[in-house]
């Protein structure tokens, strides 16, 4: 039975098959920093995880899907109640699905046959018969599924080292101030390790977070005014820009395609 406890012992490597998925429920966890041998398919069913990379800081809300390549550090962390499904896919054996860590949107097909691949049988036989289709579909809906701005590279510049993940990154000029660099310095460090300016990489921040406190309960009041915003509309036409949709419609969405 593919349904794991959190006290039950798993190791994705010892199972004999290509593909291995599993289901479970977590509370308050946090699984260090590791790495598989497999690449892994991680979708939160209800509520949000947070994925830390070397480089890079992704929040998974509902009904996303984030693809680890293997031998990629990273650590997930879980600070409420998570029902998550996993499918780890041995990539000598199945070509990798995506190039690199990447968060997709679901599809309502893609949820589905997740869902099913997730509950299998560890010795299910993928080679042939329902497996085999059911895992062709999972493969071409994630080929095609819309990728989502969830994924933020963050600087290792260690003058930005205070840079709290957790409290609103400051104006520009007011960084510039507080770690003593220039203004046109810190510009050019996130443009060369992020790829954006600081403007740009400071919105992005607070999409993340503004997705993990909303997913978290948090009114889209409380949420606009720890971020900053000086209304609820004003922080909803940013949600809406940067998602294409507002924070009720993006958090109830189940997989829809637009």
């Amino acid at each position: 039975m593919a349904w794991l406890f959190p006290s039950d012992h798993f190791n994705a490597e010892q199972q004999a098959q290509p593909v291995v998925g599993i289901a479970s429920r977590l509370v308050q966890h946090d699984s260090g920093w590791h790495r598989h041998g497999r690449g892994q398919l991680l979708f939160a069913v209800a509520g949000s995880i947070r994925i830390n990379l070397p480089n890079a800081t992704s929040i998974l809300p509902p009904i996303r899907v984030a693809w680890i390549p293997s031998g990629i550090p990273h650590q997930v962390t879980i600070r409420s109640e998570v029902d998550y499904r996993s499918i780890y896919l041995d990539e000598t054996r199945i070509a990798s699905p995506l190039d690199g860590v990447t968060i997709l949107a679901m599809t309502p097909l893609l949820r589905e046959v997740f869902e099913r691949i997730s509950l299998q049988p560890f010795d299910t036989d993928w080679s042939q018969g329902a497996a085999r289709n059911l895992l062709a579909v999972c493969l071409d809906e994630l080929a095609t599924a819309r990728h989502e701005p969830m994924l933020l590279r963050v600087p290792s510049d260690p003058r930005l080292a205070q840079l709290d993940s957790e409290v609103l990154p400051p104006e520009l000029e007011a960084l510039s101030h507080k770690v003593g660099a220039t203004a046109r310095t810190i510009s050019r460090i996130f443009r060369r390790e992020t790829g954006m300016s600081y403007q740009v990489w400071r919105q992005n921040w607070r999409l993340l977070r503004a997705v993990d406190l909303l997913v978290s309960g948090l009114s889209i009041s409380l949420v606009a005014s720890e971020l900053g915003f000086a209304s609820d509309s004003a922080f909803i036409a940013f949600f809406r820009q940067m998602t294409g949709e507002t924070p009720r419609r993006y958090l109830l969405r189940e997989g829809s395609s637009r």
